[in-house]
């Protein structure tokens, strides 16, 4: 046996292994996704007359492939059209996701498309981020954003929270204006994630593939994702966090430890 595979590799980008089976994903016993419509296993319908339906069948979410393949509990805190606005405001409340019995051990969030390109709501940067009180966190999407996760980390200090850019859709990235402002929000990212413990970034913009017309042709129905897209992007989520896992082993040695009040003093929460 070659245990070497098993170790980080500094030859090895974060999506040149597809692990199928979710890796080290498996570590993690409940996981919550934190999302819009592409988090919701949302299918876009059409009908007779040319009327357009929208469906969240969350069985079909990549956070359902990702729970089946890894053997692990997964919560959908996500719906179609979401923003971190709605969530904060209504939406989390309504549905039941501060509710410490849902605790996870990990949060992945893909908010994002509604904020920027829907509600155009301002980007933001770090700076409008208070880490001592979320409620003084400005009103921006890097403001709202943040606080959500606070509030998780309130609920479950432990968490480890990944955070997933949105994919870029050409390769000339400079003349498309859509894939600047998601650069932005990568950018932004990762500058929130340097404000917490235990948070990466799943950078698709960087690392995942150019969601051009030949990639839509076989992985998306309408504007949202097919079965086969839902269920590549949980292969790619969960190698993704594999490769984290595997390039930070002193961040997850006591992820079995989230959620109880025992660690162990000798090895980095």
């Amino acid at each position: 046996m070659d245990i070497t595979k098993f170790y980080a590799n500094p030859d090895e980008g974060p999506l040149d292994v597809i692990k199928p089976d979710g890796g080290f994903t498996g570590i993690f016993r409940t996981m919550a996704f934190v999302g819009d419509s592409l988090s919701s296993g949302e299918f876009e319908s059409t009908n007779a007359e040319g009327g357009k339906g929208y469906h969240d069948l969350y069985e079909y979410s990549w956070g359902q492939y990702i729970a089946r393949a890894a053997g692990l509990k997964a919560y959908n805190f996500s719906r179609g059209g979401m923003t971190a606005k709605e969530y904060l405001e209504s939406w989390g409340a309504d549905n039941g996701v501060w509710d410490p019995d849902k605790a996870a051990q990990a949060y992945v969030f893909a908010l994002g498309v509604n904020d920027l390109f829907g509600l155009r709501q301002e980007l933001g940067s770090a700076a409008d981020v208070d880490v001592e009180n979320p409620e003084n966190n400005k009103p921006t999407f890097a403001g709202m954003y943040a606080k959500i996760i606070q509030k998780y980390k309130a609920i479950q200090p432990k968490a480890r929270f990944f955070l997933m850019t949105m994919p870029r859709e050409s390769v000339k990235y400079r003349d498309n204006p859509s894939d600047m402002i998601k650069l932005e929000h990568a950018k932004l990212l990762y500058d929130l994630a340097e404000l917490f413990d235990y948070t990466y970034v799943i950078d698709l913009w960087k690392y995942g593939p150019v969601y051009d017309a030949a990639f839509k042709f076989n992985f998306f129905l309408g504007g949202h994702m097919n079965p086969a897209g839902y269920l590549l992007t949980a292969q790619m989520t969960m190698s993704y966090i594999d490769w984290i896992i595997r390039n930070n082993p002193e961040d997850f040695a006591q992820v079995g430890f989230i959620g109880t009040p025992w660690h162990n003093a000798e090895r980095k929460w």
